[in-house]
C-alpha cells in the first residue's frame, strides 16, 4: 500500500526568505496595494475623485457629485511541482527543499508581474491560465499611454505628466515600474541643470526617477500571455515584447491575497515505491487596477 503524507500545507510566513525573495523580485507585489481576499472574487469598492465648495454663513452643504463604486478581483493559483529523490534530500551539502522554494519564488516573481503589467489581452476567467487578469497596459486607455522608439528626456517627462496633471496624483503614494533595459537610458540622460534624472539607491535607499521611487522587472513588459519568461525561450532576460515604463499611484494598483507562497511535500501511489517524494508549492492571488486613469505608460516600440 502506497504510504501518504499528509501533512498540511506549510505557509510562508512574512519575514521568511522565500518571502523575502519575492518581494525583492516583484516589482508589483513590492509597490501595490495588498487586499485580504476571503474568497475566490471578491468586490473591491472604489471613490471618485471628491471635491469641495464655499458656502457663506448659514449656507447650505452641497452635495458632492462623486460616485462609489467596486471592481471585481478574482485569485488565480500560481503552482510549481518537482520530483525530488529521498537520497537528495538527505544530502547535508545540499538543501534542495530551500533552492527549489528560491527558484520558485523568483519564476513566480516575474510570472506575476507580467500577468499584472504587461499582458495585452482583457482576462477571462475560462483562460486564467494564460490571461490570468487584466493588466495595467491593457486596462489603460491610449490617452494614457505613450509610444516611442527611444526613452528620451522628453518621452520620459511626457509619461510622468499623463498622471500628475490629473485627479489621482499623490507623491506620497506615487511609484515608478520600468523594465531593466531603461537602466542603461536613465543613467545617460541630464535634466536642464545637468542633474541626472536617476539617482541609484545606496545602503538600502530606493532608487529614483524625477524623484519617484522606482522598481524593476523583468515582467514590464508587453506580452500576449503571462509566463515566468515571457523573453521566451531565451529566459526572461530575452525581451520579445516592448519594454514598459509605468507610472501611477499605488492605492489603484491593488493585489489580492487569498493564501500566501506555501509548500508540502508528500508521497503518494508511485512515489511510495520509488522514494521519489513529490514537492509543491502554490499562491493564491488576485489583482485589479481599480482607476485606469492612475496611470501613465511609455512604451517602447522596436524601431
Amino acid at each position: 500500500m502506497a504510504s501518504v503524507n499528509a501533512d498540511a500545507w506549510v505557509p510562508e510566513e512574512y519575514g521568511s526568505e522565500v518571502i523575502n525573495r519575492v518581494l525583492q523580485q516583484s516589482a508589483v507585489e513590492y509597490a501595490g496595494r495588498h487586499y485580504p481576499m476571503g474568497s475566490t472574487l471578491v468586490e473591491v469598492p472604489r471613490i471618485g475623485a471628491a471635491t469641495t465648495v464655499v458656502v457663506p454663513k448659514k449656507g447650505a452643504y452641497v452635495d458632492d457629485t462623486n460616485t462609489l463604486d467596486s471592481v471585481e478581483m478574482r485569485a488565480v493559483k500560481f503552482t510549481n511541482a518537482m520530483t525530488i529523490a529521498e537520497e537528495d534530500l538527505e544530502d547535508s551539502n545540499a538543501d534542495i527543499i530551500k533552492a527549489q522554494q528560491l527558484s520558485v519564488a523568483t519564476s513566480y516573481a516575474t510570472h506575476f508581474d507580467v500577468a499584472c503589467l504587461g499582458t495585452t489581452a482583457v482576462a477571462n476567467p475560462t483562460g486564467a491560465a494564460t490571461v490570468p487578469f487584466t493588466s495595467v497596459y491593457k486596462a489603460t486607455g491610449s490617452g494614457q499611454k505613450i509610444a516611442t522608439t527611444a526613452a528620451t528626456y522628453s518621452a520620459l517627462s511626457d509619461a510622468f505628466a499623463l498622471v500628475e496633471g490629473g485627479a489621482y496624483w499623490n507623491e506620497a503614494d506615487s511609484f515608478v515600474i520600468a523594465h531593466p533595459k531603461f537602466k542603461s537610458v536613465f543613467r545617460g540622460i541630464l535634466d536642464n541643470s545637468g542633474r541626472p534624472i536617476f539617482v541609484e539607491g545606496l545602503a538600502g535607499t530606493p532608487h529614483t526617477l524625477f524623484g519617484v521611487e522606482v522598481r524593476f522587472s523583468y515582467g514590464a513588459v508587453t506580452s500576449a500571455t503571462a509566463s515566468a519568461a515571457p523573453g521566451g525561450a531565451g529566459g526572461a532576460a530575452g525581451v520579445a515584447g516592448n519594454p514598459l515604463l509605468i507610472v501611477g499611484n499605488r492605492q489603484h494598483l491593488v493585489v489580492g491575497d487569498r493564501t500566501p507562497m506555501e509548500w508540502r511535500l508528500y508521497e503518494e501511489g508511485d512515489s511510495a515505491r520509488t522514494d521519489e517524494p513529490l514537492l509543491k508549492m502554490r499562491a493564491r492571488k488576485g489583482f485589479v487596477v481599480t482607476r485606469p486613469e492612475a496611470f501613465g505608460i511609455l512604451e517602447v516600440t522596436k524601431s
